[in-house]
C-alpha cells in the first residue's frame, strides 16, 4: 500500500488564547505537525505593526516539516486588538515582558520536554531578551532584528524614514490618540505607547526605561543563552548590518552569528525587510532555515559577517 504523506494547510491552524500575567489575554494560532513526533516547539514573533496572520504560511510550512508552531498577535495588534485602542496604554516593552513571556509559558506547558525555538522578525528578534523565562529558549533565528533607532537606517533612505516614523508618526499619534497605520497604508494601527517608543527611542534601548529599571533590562538580555543566527538582507533599509549588530550586542550571554544575504542569492532583484516571509520563498529561504532550526547548522557559511562567543561584546 502506498503511504500518503499527511499535509496541513493554512486553514488548519487552531485558534488559541494565551493568558498574560497582568490578566490580559492575547490571541494566537497553533499548528501541530502531522508527522507525529515533533522536532521541537517554535514561537514566531512578528515585526512591529504586522499581524500574525502574515506569518501563517511560514508556520504551516514549519509544521509540515516536523515542528509544533505558535503564532500570536501582540496586545493592540490583529486579533489581540482591544475595542478601544486610544485608551489601552500598551507599550512596546509589554510585548516582550508580558506577551512573549506568556507565549513561552504556553508552549512550555504544552510540551515541557520539547526543544523551544524562536523565530523573530524585526522587533520580534529583540523582544525575547525582555522575558523572564527567556533562559528556556534553546535556539533563535532572527531576521532583520532591530528596534528602529533612526541612526541605523540605510543611509540612502534615512532622511525619508526619519520623517515618516519619527516626525509624521508621533504627530499622527498625538492627533488620534493612537497611530492610524492602516488608514495611511503604513502597516497596522499601533497603540500610542508603542508608536511613541518607536518614534523617540535613542541608540540605547534600556534608556527608554526608568533609570532604576535599566540594569534589570540588561540582565534579562544577558541571561539568554540560546545560540542566535541573525540574518541581515543587503537591501533591508531598517534591519541594516549596524542595526543587527546593535541588537546582538545586548545578547552578551549567547553565542551569536550574523550573516549577510543578497537578493541575488535567491534569484531576486529585491527582498528588503518583509518579503522573506512570503510563500514564494518556500523552496528557497524557508527550506534553508530548516537546517538551523532542526540541526543548529548555519545554512549560509559563506555569508558570515561575524561570530561572537557568549560573553563577548
Amino acid at each position: 500500500m502506498t503511504k500518503v504523506a499527511l499535509r496541513i494547510s493554512i486553514e488548519d491552524g487552531v485558534a488559541v488564547t494565551i493568558p498574560c500575567r497582568d490578566g490580559l489575554t492575547i490571541s494566537g494560532h497553533l499548528w501541530l505537525t502531522p508527522a507525529g513526533r515533533s522536532a521541537g516547539s517554535i514561537i514566531v514573533n512578528a515585526a512591529t505593526g504586522v499581524a500574525a496572520r502574515y506569518y501563517h504560511r511560514y508556520a504551516c510550512f514549519l509544521a509540515n516539516h516536523g515542528f509544533d508552531v505558535l503564532t500570536y498577535d501582540y496586545r493592540g495588534i490583529g486579533a489581540s486588538r482591544p475595542s478601544h485602542l486610544r485608551s489601552c496604554g500598551y507599550r512596546w516593552r509589554d510585548w516582550g515582558e508580558l506577551d512573549f513571556e506568556a507565549a513561552l509559558c504556553f508552549m512550555r506547558q504544552r510540551r515541557p520536554r520539547a526543544r523551544l525555538i524562536v523565530v523573530g522578525h524585526s522587533i520580534g528578534g529583540f523582544l525575547p531578551g525582555l522575558a523572564e523565562s527567556a533562559g528556556a529558549i534553546e535556539r533563535m533565528l532572527t531576521i532583520g532584528a532591530q528596534y528602529a533607532w533612526w541612526g541605523d537606517y540605510a543611509p540612502r533612505r534615512r532622511a525619508g524614514l526619519f520623517l515618516k516614523w519619527h516626525v509624521a508618526m508621533p504627530v499622527m499619534t498625538a492627533l488620534c490618540g493612537y497611530f492610524p497605520g492602516r488608514r495611511l497604508g503604513w502597516l497596522e494601527d499601533l497603540p500610542a505607547g508603542v508608536a511613541n517608543e518607536w518614534s523617540f527611542r535613542g541608540p540605547r534601548f534600556e534608556r527608554s526605561h526608568r533609570r532604576g529599571e535599566r540594569q534589570a533590562v540588561l540582565s534579562r538580555m544577558a541571561a539568554v543563552r540560546a545560540p542566535i543566527l541573525a540574518i541581515a538582507m543587503s537591501d533591508d533599509e531598517l534591519g541594516t548590518v549596524p542595526a543587527i549588530g546593535r541588537t546582538l550586542g545586548y545578547y552578551t550571554g549567547a553565542p551569536r552569528t550574523a550573516v549577510l544575504l543578497e537578493p541575488s542569492d535567491y534569484a531576486r532583484k529585491t527582498i528588503g525587510h518583509f518579503s522573506l516571509f512570503h510563500d514564494s520563498h518556500s523552496a528557497g529561504f524557508w527550506t534553508d532555515t530548516l537546517l538551523w532550526l532542526r540541526d543548529g547548522r548555519n545554512p549560509w557559511p559563506g555569508h558570515v559577517l561575524a561570530t561572537v562567543a557568549s560573553g563577548g561584546p
